[in-house]
C-alpha cells in the first residue's frame, strides 16, 4: 500500500471535491435536467362529468383526451407536450365558475379553454375565464346569441340552433314533405327554448302551419302530449337523450304515429339502440359517425375512438371534443406561442380547417363557424343518414 503524505491527501480530496462540484454545475452532465422536457401547453377543459349533462360532455371528454394524444403523438405543438387540465362541473353553474378559476389558479400558463355543451353552463365559465384575457371554445353549447353574451373571447366549435332549426324545417318541408307541426318543448332550458322558436320561425317562413305548441316540464308531460294536436309532425326540442327517448315514447302512446323531428340533444346511439318505439325519427346533428359513414376523416376518427374507448361508437358530441381541442392547438401553432392573449387573435384567421364534424371556418368577425348540418334517422333503434343539409335561409340569433 501507499502512503500518501498529509499534504498530498489534502490536495487530492481539494480537486475532488472541485471536480464534483463542476460536475455538479454542469447542465449537460445532471441527469434530472438532461430529462426535463419542454414546457407544457396547456388547454383547459370543463366538462360536466356527473348530472344530466354528464351524458353529452363525458363522450366530449373522450374525444378531447384522443385529440391530445393524437397531437403529442406527433410532437405536440411549438415543440411542446399539449396538457389537457380537466375539470367536472357536476352540472352545476356555480361548480363552473369554480372550476375555471382553478384551472387558472393550478395552471396559470392556460392559453384557452375548451368544452361543455349546455348555454347556461358555458355562460358560467366563459364568463370567468374572459375575465382573465382566456379564448373559450365551447365544443357543443349552439345557442348563437353565445358570442354576443361573452364578447371578444367565445367562440363555437359546432353550428348555432338557428343554423339547425332551419336544416329541421327544411328538411321536414322539403323531404318529409310536411306542411304542418305539433311543437313540443322543455320551457326549463335556454337551448331547448331558443330551438323551437328558430325551427318555429323558419317552418312558417317557408310556409309551414305551426298547428300546436306546448310547453312542458321534464317528467311532467302526460298533461302538455295530451293538449297537443295532430299534424303532419312533431317537432320535440328536448335537452338531453333520455329527455328525447322518454318524450318519443310517451307521444307513441299517445297515438302519434306521424315523424318526430328534433335537434342534436337527442345524439346518442347508445341511449337509441334496441328501442322499438324508436321508428321514424329525426334529428340534427354534427356529423354522421356510423361505421357506414364514408367520409374517410369520419372513419379514422371513429375507429381511433372506439379502440381507446373499449369498441364504444362515438357520438357527434364526442367529435365535436375532438374538433375543439384541435382548432385550440391550430390557434396556438398559428400564434407561434402559447400566450392567451395570441392565441385568441390567431383563432379568428382560421379558414377552411378539416374537421371530423366539418370544414369550419372563422371570418368577417364572425365567431359561429359556417357548417352543414347531418339530419339522422334513427330506425328500428339504429342510425342513418338521411340528409347533409345546408339551409338556404337561417333565422337571426
Amino acid at each position: 500500500m501507499i502512503r500518501l503524505s498529509p499534504y498530498l491527501t489534502f490536495a487530492v480530496t481539494t480537486l475532488l471535491l472541485a471536480a464534483g462540484a463542476a460536475q455538479a454545475a454542469d447542465p449537460v452532465q445532471r441527469p434530472e435536467r438532461a430529462r426535463k422536457g419542454p414546457s407544457e401547453v396547456v388547454i383547459g377543459g370543463l366538462f360536466n362529468l356527473s348530472g344530466p349533462q354528464e351524458i353529452l360532455d363525458r363522450p366530449t371528454l373522450e374525444g378531447a383526451r384522443l385529440a391530445v394524444e393524437e397531437i403529442n403523438a406527433q410532437g405536440g405543438v411549438l415543440g411542446r407536450p399539449v396538457r389537457l387540465a380537466v375539470e367536472d362541473g357536476e352540472s352545476r353553474p356555480e361548480t363552473l365558475a369554480r372550476a375555471t378559476r382553478k384551472i387558472l389558479r393550478e395552471h396559470p400558463a392556460t392559453s384557452a379553454f375548451v368544452g361543455l355543451s349546455d348555454t347556461d353552463m358555458v355562460l358560467a365559465a366563459a364568463t370567468v375565464a374572459a375575465k382573465r384575457g382566456r379564448l373559450f371554445l365551447t365544443s357543443g353549447a349552439t345557442s348563437p346569441q353565445l358570442p354576443a353574451q361573452v364578447p371578444q373571447y367565445l367562440y363555437l366549435a359546432c353550428f348555432g340552433d338557428n343554423v339547425q332549426a332551419a336544416a329541421a324545417a327544411e328538411f321536414a318541408y322539403e323531404q318529409l314533405g310536411a306542411r304542418s307541426v305539433a311543437v313540443l318543448y322543455d320551457s326549463t332550458d335556454t337551448y331547448t327554448n331558443l330551438l323551437q322558436g328558430y325551427f318555429r320561425t323558419r317552418f312558417g317562413k317557408l310556409g309551414g302551419e305551426i298547428v300546436s305548441a306546448q310547453a312542458y316540464v321534464p317528467g311532467k308531460l302526460d298533461e302538455p302530449i295530451a293538449n297537443l294536436k295532430k299534424a303532419d309532425f312533431v317537432f320535440l326540442s328536448a335537452h338531453t337523450p333520455d329527455d328525447a327517448m322518454e318524450a318519443v315514447g310517451l307521444l307513441r302512446t299517445a297515438g302519434f304515429n306521424v315523424p318526430i323531428v328534433g335537434g342534436d340533444g337527442f345524439d346518442s346511439e347508445s341511449t337509441w339502440a334496441g328501442i322499438a318505439s324508436a321508428e321514424d325519427v329525426y334529428f340534427t346533428t354534427h356529423a354522421y359517425l356510423a361505421p357506414d359513414a364514408t367520409d374517410p376523416r369520419v372513419q379514422a376518427f371513429a375507429r381511433a375512438f372506439a379502440a381507446a374507448n373499449n369498441g364504444e361508437q362515438p357520438s357527434g358530441f364526442a367529435a365535436l371534443g375532438y374538433d375543439a381541442v384541435r382548432i385550440a392547438v391550430e390557434a396556438v401553432r398559428r400564434a407561434g406561442t402559447n400566450d392567451p392573449s395570441a392565441v385568441l387573435a390567431a383563432i379568428s384567421g382560421i379558414r377552411d380547417f378539416e374537421g371530423v364534424t366539418g370544414r369550419i371556418s372563422y371570418g368577417d368577425g364572425t365567431r359561429i363557424p359556417t357548417k352543414s348540418v347531418s339530419v339522422i334517422e334513427v330506425a328500428g333503434g339504429r342510425y342513418r343518414l338521411a340528409a347533409v343539409q345546408t339551409p338556404s335561409s337561417v333565422p337571426a340569433p
